[in-house]
């Protein structure tokens, strides 16, 4: 087993008072996380799996009565893909507030549903952890820093779901099964999508503009719907872990570009699997923006991953200066060129450091990005 970051955090949060929650995207390790901490916890805990039907039918609309006859004995409930069971959060609610002895830890395949569903029962009542497909500091703790240094190829094609590390010669069928069907399962079944081939077409087109800003006009002409309806896929796209939005810095500089976006996805693999393009990455034309993807969704999992409270933005100007990535930390601002080549030479724009002076600056390439993806002080990268 690959321990996960979040292992201990959550393990610190038994029995604080608050229901535990946990949403990531599917085949992202939850269940397999539940497993370990059952394996470890001092008490029994009762295990509650709600792709099986008897367990929905239990969980929907419950009385406390009926609750309390369950779960009174328990000290440990745990209940997977919850978002399944209808009104989910009231039935949490009513677990959290008249058996208080339970600790509950919740799981849920996106946040789109179990974020809508248990937001307003469950306020002040839960702490909240998303768990993503592996980092790069999962990678090195399980096994270490050379060994992930050589297969960097690796990871950049096939990515970090659980199932393509701990299965290579299954990859890239892991991968295709994930985009052709389950990775969007939760966009298609709960909210009304009526043509389900714009959201393939959709991930296409922004797969093929990652490391651009996203212009939401070309995206509607390319996809051939109008712009609303491309802003709420991507939304819901991005609260099922599938991509995420970038937002632009713009503060000091008059030629700031301020309200684009860029997108990337949150594992290089899926992105891989969407363009069906495995090759290696030597032999690419679009190695520049998997590297640039890579580098910004691990430093993400990262930041996720301690519970950093940091902001990211990319910066560019009307005249195209730009910068790849920036972090905000206690108000100090650093800002990082992502160069494939090693040793690349690299210029931070001067409009930029006349606009920020106190910025720190740096390039990330294959010989430095083991920093970039570990360490939680900037200053120290």
């Amino acid at each position: 087993m690959i321990q996960r970051t979040l292992f201990n955090q959550i393990r610190n949060q038994i029995f604080k008072g608050k229901t535990i929650m946990i949403s990531g995207p599917r085949q992202s390790g939850k269940t397999t996380l539940l497993e370990m901490l059952a394996e470890t916890l001092p008490e029994p805990c009762l295990m509650l799996n709600c792709d099986e039907p008897d367990i929905r039918k239990e969980l929907t609309d419950a009385t406390s009565t009926r609750l309390n006859s369950r779960f009174a004995k328990s000290r440990i409930v745990m209940i997977d893909e919850a978002q399944r069971v209808k009104n989910i959060g009231l039935t949490l609610k009513l677990i959290h507030d008249k058996i208080p002895a339970v600790q509950l830890i919740v799981t849920g395949s996106s946040s789109l549903e179990l974020t809508g569903a248990t937001g307003e029962p469950l306020t002040g009542r839960k702490i909240e952890f998303r768990l993503l497909p592996l980092s790069t500091e999962e990678l090195i703790n399980h096994t270490d820093g050379i060994t992930e240094e050589r297969l960097l190829n690796t990871r950049l094609v096939f990515g970090m779901y659980p199932d393509a590390v701990t299965q290579t010669a299954d990859a890239r069928r892991t991968l295709k099964n994930l985009t052709e069907s389950y990775l969007y399962k939760d966009v298609f079944s709960f909210q009304d999508i009526r043509k389900p081939e714009m959201i393939e077409t959709l991930l296409e087109a922004i797969a093929l503009q990652t490391g651009n800003e996203v212009s939401y006009t070309e995206l509607a002409s390319l996809v051939g719907i109008d712009q609303i309806t491309i802003r709420r896929y991507i939304d819901l796209l991005e609260k099922s872990f599938v991509v995420f939005r970038l937002r632009a810095l713009a503060r000091n500089v008059r030629t700031e570009i301020r309200k684009t976006r860029k997108i990337y996805f949150y594992d290089t693999g899926i992105r891989n699997a969407i363009l069906n393009n495995f090759s290696d990455p030597s032999l690419r034309s679009d190695k520049g923006a998997l590297w640039e993807n890579f580098l910004v969704s691990e430093r993400m999992k990262f930041l996720n991953n301690h519970q950093l409270d940091r902001k990211q933005y990319f910066w560019r100007t009307a005249q195209q200066q730009e910068i790849d990535y920036i972090e905000e930390q206690d108000g100090k601002l650093f800002a990082w060129e992502f160069k494939w080549q090693e040793g690349a030479r690299y210029k931070i724009p001067m409009t930029f450091t006349k606009g920020y002076p106190e910025a720190l600056s740096g390039r990330i390439d294959r010989l430095n990005y083991m920093e970039f993806l570990t360490l939680s002080n900037i200053e120290d990268v």
